[in-house]
């Protein structure tokens, strides 16, 4: 039975850098939507006269948006079907607030809950301050208008609340404020598999 699991959470979190981790550990596959969407959502801003790298105003919302979550809950399915394990990384603030998400998205593949292991990871920080320095740090175009629009930016951030119908403890709320970043993917991939693939 392959594994469905979702890394969520806001900019900053540091949600990618665990996936990855993981994912190389286990030889999953990794879709991120940032990845996914881009050359997409560059051509679609351009086309309508405005910032390509800008991935955070209302125009890119409603733009890109959901043909970002289209695209890469597509691709992560696909794989889902074929027996291999998916990881997704995104920030699903809309998604998060449908408990029925999940299981539309499982349908939209022939897919249900007996079939995959379904799993959501929710990191955070534990304060703004800490957003902030890790977004400022990355040094990113497509971070300027988060830096730039900062008091509206921030009323994003915060720990994720994940209301999807999932099995009992399928769920893990993982502050990333301090620990190292071998150290959370350790308790990243206990989550998920229940061991540590190089565990002696």
């Amino acid at each position: 039975m392959a594994n469905l699991v979702f890394v969520v959470g806001g900019a900053g979190a540091g949600k990618t850098t665990l996936a990855k981790r993981v994912a190389a550990r286990r030889h999953a596959a990794l879709f991120d939507m940032d990845t996914l969407l881009r050359p997409a959502a560059e051509a679609l801003m351009a086309q309508a006269g405005l910032d390509p790298a800008d991935r955070d105003s209302e125009a890119y919302k409603r733009l890109c948006r959901d043909l970002g979550y289209r695209i890469t809950m597509d691709a992560a399915l696909e794989n889902v079907a074929l027996g291999t394990d998916a990881i997704v990384i995104g920030p699903f603030s809309r998604e998060l607030n449908d408990p029925a998400w999940v299981s539309a998205e499982l349908s939209r593949a022939g897919l249900d809950a007996a079939s995959v292991t379904v799993k959501a990871i929710s990191v955070y920080l534990a304060d703004e301050a800490g957003y902030k320095a890790r977004i400022a740090g990355r040094g990113g175009g497509l971070d300027r208008w988060k830096l730039e629009h900062w008091e509206r930016f921030k009323t994003t951030l915060g720990r994720r609340e994940v209301t999807w119908r999932l099995l009992p403890n399928a769920v893990l709320y993982f502050d990333n404020s301090t620990a190292s970043p071998d150290r959370a993917a350790d308790e990243i991939e206990l989550f998920i598999y229940g061991s540590l693939q190089n565990a002696d």
